[in-house]
């Protein structure tokens, strides 16, 4: 038995959250499990990711990686061998196509393809606006400075 959440309520007293109900909704979802290829999540530091996929047999004209907004695609297909006889195949040809969602502010920096494994390099990097920053506390005694605005009627093309 499954149990799935109604996040409708949510939607009533909340803004800017409907990615994140998005994401909940479809980890709700069943989805078919895919073992290929077979991949790692690493955190190397703070704000930095690597993932690692093992595409064994698979060379780099043959992958394609592409960032759409917050969804990492990687896709790739072997090249079919012609006039080849395999008595025993275990090194899988089909063609795959991975997505990873990613965080907000997640780009990839590098990737690179060595010895069948795939290595994608992801940076957190949030804006200087978004940070956290310290603010100052005064005693009350300065006036307050208004900030400056710009009227509109004097602004007047000769």
């Amino acid at each position: 038995m499954r149990n799935e959440f109604d996040f409708a309520p949510l939607y009533r007293s909340s803004i800017g959250f409907d990615r994140v109900f998005n994401l909940l909704n479809n980890a709700q979802r069943p989805q078919a499990i895919d073992a290929w290829p077979p991949y790692d999540i690493v955190k190397t530091s703070e704000d930095a990711y690597c993932i690692q996929m093992g595409v064994a047999g698979v060379a780099g004209a043959d992958l394609d990686i592409t960032q759409e907004r917050n969804v990492l695609i990687v896709t790739g297909q072997k090249p079919e061998e012609k006039d080849v006889d395999y008595l025993h195949r275990g090194i899988s040809g089909r063609a795959f196509e991975r997505r990873f969602e990613l965080a907000d502010h997640v780009r990839v920096e590098t990737a690179s393809l060595t010895n069948g494994l795939l290595s994608i390099d992801l940076k957190r990097e949030i804006p200087e606006a978004m940070k956290p920053r310290k603010i100052a506390i005064g005693d009350g005694s300065q006036p307050q400075t208004t900030p400056l605005q710009i009227d509109a009627e004097e602004q007047q093309v000769a």
